[in-house]
This record gives structure tokens, C-alpha cells and sequence, in this order.
């Protein structure tokens, strides 16, 4: 069958916005996100949404922003018309959230809209109808509302494809989300069939730490903040603030993962690989940790103009975000929270100086009065014979005599107060495994296998970290068959190969030979190794798979180098292993990702036990 002529034609202005719309408008939140970003560029310090049907019969997004003059209201809805940049430089350092001037006559073409602005100067507000173009004056407060009606109403069969109500309202209501998170400073609101399902207020000074964390809070709990570490970090041009999650609060999904670059939330594969690289050794299993971090850069550095929805960027140096990403995780959840421990417990000075055998009464109120002995009190308990003098009856005030309460006695001249350790003074050892430590705050259990893993662990990599990474030459290359990528970067980058440890040299254009490989990894599978650098190196920091690797190597030495369970241990030898925990890094996680210690407060254990009921 002959092939058909067809002749080449140019597309009418409308069917091409609806072109435009297929990429833009993928279901009601890209609307909503997209007249979030006009809202915010606008200067907006509260920002209202309002929904009917999910979004799908109305969107209404109003603003209190500076609004749009008469003379510019025309060109609202006109392809590529904008604002936002002027020139080729401007779009290359561009540092607004919008910047195409393509979103609104996309929706206009796809739905019925209409824009309703008034900016300080006017007297009055004007209208403008998408549909016909015409402008008619209003009643409104300086800012701008945008209407979007009875969406995909021109395309059918795009309505097709859109979920139910209650699927895409919270679509709409994520979208909004994480603008909130990024613009403490604003207020937003959202409504749906006339009732208020969600509200963030503004906060004060949002440049502070502490506005960030109430905004925080306020978006995603009270417990995200609870269970997270406060994120700064700088170096090379590229600063990294926010929060990192606990491995504790790790997800079974990554739904609480969100990353801005400049404002603007983005999902970015170098800023999620940096992150899960951060917490490799502390999750465990396929866990997912929590964070939101936002990374600020200079906006001629990064690529915003590289998806159609703006949602990804394209970094000019991916390794420096990479590595700064990955340190500022890496140092916020360096330090041991074991030095925390104690931190709700009372000060030193409210509790008592000494006890004697017996607590006295006045000191045990039904609220657990928390007291912490001093050096020298402790004492051994005498064993309890319940079999001796059975027949034996205690007088009256023999009884009375024996639970009166004593008088607490001064301490002894010169004696020093107890130190003051979060994980407080070990009293037991359960089964060989576990180590019970009173503290100050309540009772302290500690997987003393995990722990000390952790110890050693992290003695090896300080050991290795401060040397050199030698390099062992292989009696015969490892050969593989290499795609023209492989090929290519280890050519580009056989300088980083070098000092990674690494030969990896061409022998023909399909082919590459691995001729030497770090020392401590020379038992290991080298072409694995080698294909596993390369391919980071096309866009991560490939030292990470080497020192993946070397880590990998470590762990298992010190899992084999760790105290083994049901090994006995002296009362200072657990202690020593307390002490050993509060100063070593990231001694809250064993290597593969177990907690190390528990904590249950007085507090907690009142409640086990009903007190003060």
C-alpha cells in the first residue's frame, strides 16, 4: 500500500497550547502548583486555595502578592509571554519560580479561566475572561485570584484518565504542602466544597532556625521535629540547611523525602543518592530515611529550564552538590545521642547528696521523685532468705522499727559528686547479652554485641580514613566487555581512578582490563568494583563505591572483632563499654542499622507499674 502524502503544515496557536498543556498539566495539582509559584513570585505573604470536585470542577488560587497592572493584564494569557526574564542571561541566572510564560495559556486553553487582579496604585480590581479577552473592573484587595473551571472541559479524554475527588485532592493538598515547607514566611490555606481541610500560618522572622522548625512542625508533626537533627553545611559555593531524620523515624516509604534547591522543591537523583549514601550504615534493611533539606546555590550553577514541569534540575558540578549533601547528613548524624540521654532528668543540685540503705520515705513521693546516689553509696543488697525462721512472727514494733524512715547522712568530707554519664552506671548484665545501666533519667538497656561492634567499626575507619589508599597490582588483569560510556570515563577520569586505587586501561574499544585495584579490596571482584566506579562517576562522587566498599570490608571485622553474646563481664568492663559509647560516632546504630541502646525514662515505668494513680 503506497504510502499517504501529507503535507507539512503549521498547527493553529490554540491546538499547540493544548500540545503545551499534555506536558504541563499532567492532573488538577500541576495547576495548582503551577499558580503557587505566580502566587509566590508575586511577593505573596498568604496564599489561599480553594477546590470543588478534587480540583477538577474549580481551582481558585488568591494571593495578596503585588498583582498585575492594567497595562500587562492582556498579555496574561499569551504563549511565552512574561515577567520573569528578558534575555538569554537572565534565563540562565534565573531565580523566580516561574519563567517560561507558557502555564497559563496552557490551562486556558484546556479549561475555563479567568484572572481577577489589583496592584497598590489601582482603584479598583479588573477581570479578565480567558475565554473572550474581555476586562472588566472588579471588586477586590490588592493581590490576585485565579480562577481555573471545569478542567480538561476541551479534551475529553484527558478527563479520562483523572482519579477519583478524593485522590486528587490530595494531590493538590501535596502540592501545597511542599511549598509551605520551603516558605515559612507565607501563610497558605486550603479549602474544598467550602470547608477548610488545611491551614499553615505565617511565621515570624522565617529566616530563623526556629521559624523553619515551627513550619516544619507544623507541616509534617511534631514528631518529624522531635525525631530529626538540625542540617548546615557549607563549602565550595553550595550550602546544604534543613533537617535529617533519625534513623530511628526511617519509613517503610520514602513519602517524607523533600528537596529544594533554591526555593524551589525539586526531585533531583544526586540529592537522593547523596542522602541514602549519608545513612547507609546506620538503616537498617531497605528503611527509609526522613529529611527535608534545602540547597542553595548560585543560580548560574544549576539548570532549572530541563523539564517540562520544572519539577527536576541538572547541576553544573553534580559531584560538589553530591559531596556537600552527603557531609551534611554525615555530620548531623555523626554525633552519639547517647550524650542526650539524661538531658530530661533533674539538675544535680534537686536531687539528694546521699542515701543510706534505706530510701527515706519523704524522698519517694508517688510521682518517682528521680535521685541519682553519689560515689560510695552504693552498697550490695543482703540476699533474702525466705526460708529461715518460718515459725518467727515480728513484733509490732519490730516491723515499725525495721521501715521507719532514716535520716539521709551527710557526705563524707572530700568526696566528689558522680560524674554525670548519659548512660549512666551499669547494675547488671541479662543473659550474657544485654547490659542494665541506671541512669539519671530511668533504666538504660544495651545490646553490648551491637555496641561494641559499632566501637570497633568506627576505630577501623578513623584508621583508614587517615592513610593513603594503596594501590595492588594484579597478576593478570581482569578483563570484561565495557560499553562505549565505561570506555569513555576511564579515559576522562583515569586521574580519580588513580587515586582511588584504581587501573582500568582501554585494550580495544570494547574492552577494558582492570590492572590494579586498593589493597584492602584485593580478594574482592574486580570487574564488579570497577563497573560499580564507573558508572558513578558519570554522576555521583565515585569515592563512595570504593569507600563502600572498604567499609563493607571493615564491618566484617569488626562483627568478627566485637565482644560475642554470652561472654560475662565484669561491672567495670560494662561501664568502660558505657563510656566507649557516649564518645564514639554513631554508636546509636550497630553496622547494619540495630538500635544499640534503649532508654525507659522513671516516668515510663511509673506507668507500667500504674503509680501515681
Amino acid at each position: 500500500m503506497p504510502h499517504a502524502h501529507r503535507p507539512i503544515r503549521e498547527l493553529p496557536d490554540e491546538l499547540i497550547s493544548q500540545i503545551a498543556a499534555g506536558e504541563v498539566v499532567e492532573r488538577p495539582a500541576s495547576v495548582v502548583r503551577e499558580l503557587l509559584d505566580n502566587a509566590l513570585d508575586a511577593g505573596a505573604t498568604q496564599v489561599t486555595v480553594r477546590l470543588a470536585a478534587g480540583g477538577v470542577r474549580l481551582i481558585a488560587v488568591e494571593d495578596d502578592g503585588g498583582g498585575i497592572e492594567g497595562s500587562d493584564l492582556p498579555l496574561a494569557f499569551r504563549r511565552h509571554a512574561t515577567s520573569k526574564i528578558d534575555s538569554l542571561a537572565a534565563l540562565e541566572s534565573v531565580a523566580t519560580m516561574g519563567f517560561r510564560g507558557e502555564a497559563l495559556a496552557a490551562i486556558n486553553s484546556i479549561a475555563d479561566t479567568a484572572i481577577l487582579t489589583r496592584t497598590e496604585r489601582q482603584n479598583h480590581a479588573q477581570r479578565l475572561d480567558g475565554r473572550t479577552g474581555e476586562i472588566q473592573p472588579a471588586a477586590r484587595s490588592p493581590g490576585t485570584t485565579v480562577e481555573v473551571k471545569e478542567l480538561f472541559f476541551s479534551v475529553p479524554a484527558r478527563r479520562k484518565f483523572l482519579k477519583t475527588d478524593a485522590t486528587e485532592l490530595a494531590h493538590c493538598i501535596e502540592a501545597v504542602r511542599r511549598h509551605a515547607l520551603a516558605r515559612p514566611g507565607v501563610g497558605f490555606a486550603i479549602w474544598h466544597e467550602g470547608k477548610l481541610i488545611e491551614q499553615w500560618r505565617r511565621v515570624e522572622d522565617p529566616d530563623t532556625e526556629a521559624a523553619v522548625a515551627r513550619r516544619m512542625a507544623d507541616v509534617l508533626g511534631e514528631s518529624f521535629v522531635e525525631q530529626s537533627l538540625p542540617v548546615s553545611y557549607e563549602a565550595g559555593g553550595v550550602r546544604v540547611t534543613g533537617r535529617c531524620g533519625l534513623p530511628d523515624a526511617s519509613r517503610a516509604r520514602a513519602d517524607q523525602q523533600f528537596a529544594y534547591v533554591n526555593g524551589r522543591y525539586v526531585r533531583d537523583k544526586v540529592i537522593t543518592h547523596a542522602a541514602r549514601s549519608a545513612y547507609e550504615d546506620v538503616l537498617h534493611g531497605q528503611r527509609q530515611p526522613v529529611w527535608v533539606l534545602h540547597v542553595s546555590v548560585e543560580p548560574a550553577r544549576v539548570d532549572v529550564n530541563v523539564h517540562p514541569t520544572k519539577i527536576e534540575v541538572r547541576f553544573r558540578d553534580s559531584r560538589e552538590v553530591h559531596q556537600a549533601v552527603r557531609h551534611a547528613i554525615d555530620n548531623a548524624l555523626a554525633a552519639p545521642r547517647a550524650a542526650q540521654a539524661g538531658a530530661d532528668a533533674l539538675p544535680v543540685a534537686a536531687l539528694p547528696t546521699r542515701l543510706d540503705t534505706a530510701v527515706p520515705a519523704a524522698h519517694y513521693s508517688q510521682d518517682s521523685e528521680r535521685f541519682w546516689p553519689p560515689a560510695g553509696s552504693w552498697r550490695a543488697q543482703t540476699a533474702i532468705n525466705f526460708g529461715a525462721h518460718e515459725d518467727t512472727v515480728l513484733a509490732v514494733r519490730e516491723a515499725q522499727a525495721l521501715w521507719a524512715p532514716r535520716t539521709a547522712e551527710a557526705p563524707p568530707a572530700g568526696e566528689e559528686p558522680p560524674p554525670d554519664w548519659p548512660l549512666g552506671r551499669a547494675v547488671a548484665q541479662l543473659h550474657g547479652i544485654y547490659i542494665l545501666a541506671e541512669s539519671r533519667a530511668g533504666l538504660v538497656l544495651v545490646d553490648m554485641h551491637a555496641a561494641h561492634e559499632r566501637i570497633v567499626y568506627e576505630r577501623l575507619k578513623a584508621q583508614l580514613d587517615g592513610r593513603r589508599i594503596d594501590s595492588q597490582p594484579l597478576l593478570i588483569p581482569a578483563t570484561f566487555a565495557a560499553t562505549p560510556q565505561e570506555v569513555a570515563a576511564s579515559s576522562e577520569y583515569a586521574d580519580t581512578l588513580a587515586a582511588l586505587g584504581l587501573t582500568v586501561e582501554p585494550l580495544s574499544p570494547r574492552t577494558l582490563a582492570v590492572r590494579a585495584v586498593p589493597t584492602q579490596l584485593a580478594g574482592g571482584d574486580a570487574v564488579a568494583l570497577a563497573r560499580s566506579v564507573l558508572a558513578e562517576l558519570a554522576q555521583h562522587d565515585a569515592a563512595t563505591v570504593v569507600q563502600r566498599a572498604q567499609h563493607e570490608l571493615l564491618a566484617t571485622m569488626a562483627c568478627h572483632g566485637a565482644v560475642r553474646a554470652n561472654r560475662q563481664l565484669t561491672l567495670p568492663e560494662m561501664n568502660a563499654l558505657l563510656r566507649q559509647m557516649e564518645a564514639t560516632e554513631r554508636s546509636d546504630q550497630c553496622n547494619h542499622g540495630r538500635p544499640t541502646w534503649r532508654q525507659l525514662t522513671l516516668r515510663e515505668l511509673d506507668g507500667l507499674f500504674l503509680r501515681g494513680r
